[in-house]
């Protein structure tokens, strides 16, 4: 497994786990955001998210931008992943369908992923991804995710996880992130605690995040979402 690719992975997964709703009651309470794990919540027609995210891992910062839309309803979604280390780097674009939990339940919304070697050079690249979310209690929320990275020339990397979600408050929830990623031969757990708060400003919902992975890292997060028509 190299660096490059656990990057990638890492960059698409807490860029894209941003998708999600934007509530009509006050306070509008934190449904996705999550940071290295994706959950499967599509955005609502009308709603955009622009994410933000930054991973310092010793003397390195990565960082990475998406912004995510709805195709004419909440099934589909499309959005564009941006990473930034020393560069702009390999460009991904991500297509994501909601097969369940549409208006409540447990959902499903597996994703596809194209990522272009605009930077790189080294061929291009897919990835497949499939989220799962469920509600285990009335404060508490798991996400698990499966996938695996394609790259042209090199192996085929994996990746899993899970996570747990506790909605101390709507828009402060502590969580706690399990991610495992390698190939045949060799792979690394990394173990992620954090936490995420949100700020409403009429429409427009603020969430910044921090956590700390295998409690050496520091990974930044903050999304903007907001109804793009009235």
């Amino acid at each position: 497994m190299t660096i490059r690719a656990l990057t990638m992975i890492l960059a698409l997964a807490s860029a894209v786990a941003g998708s999600g709703r934007a509530a009509a009651q006050e306070p509008t309470p934190i449904q996705d955001n999550s940071f290295l794990i994706e959950e499967a919540y599509n955005q609502e027609p009308g709603v955009v998210q622009h994410i933000s995210t930054l991973l310092r891992a010793g003397r390195r910062w990565s960082y990475s931008f998406t912004q995510e839309w709805p195709l004419a309803s909440q099934r589909h979604q499309l959005s564009f992943t941006i990473p930034v280390e020393h560069g702009v780097g390999d460009v991904a674009i991500n297509y994501r369908q909601q097969i369940a939990g549409i208006g409540g339940g447990t959902a499903v919304a597996p994703r596809f992923s194209l990522i272009l070697p605009t930077a790189s050079g080294a061929g291009t690249a897919a990835q497949v991804n499939l989220p799962v979310s469920l509600t285990l209690a009335r404060r508490l929320v798991m996400h698990a995710n499966a996938g695996a990275t394609a790259i042209r020339r090199s192996k085929t990397v994996y990746n899993a996880g899970t996570s747990l979600i506790w909605l101390a408050r709507p828009t402060i929830n502590p969580m706690l992130e399990l991610v495992w990623t390698g190939d045949a031969n060799t792979g690394e757990l990394i173990v992620n605690p954090g936490v995420r708060w949100a700020h409403n400003v009429g429409n427009l919902q603020i969430v910044p995040g921090i956590s700390f992975p295998d409690g050496r890292d520091v990974f930044f997060y903050l999304s903007f979402e907001h109804p793009f028509k009235s």
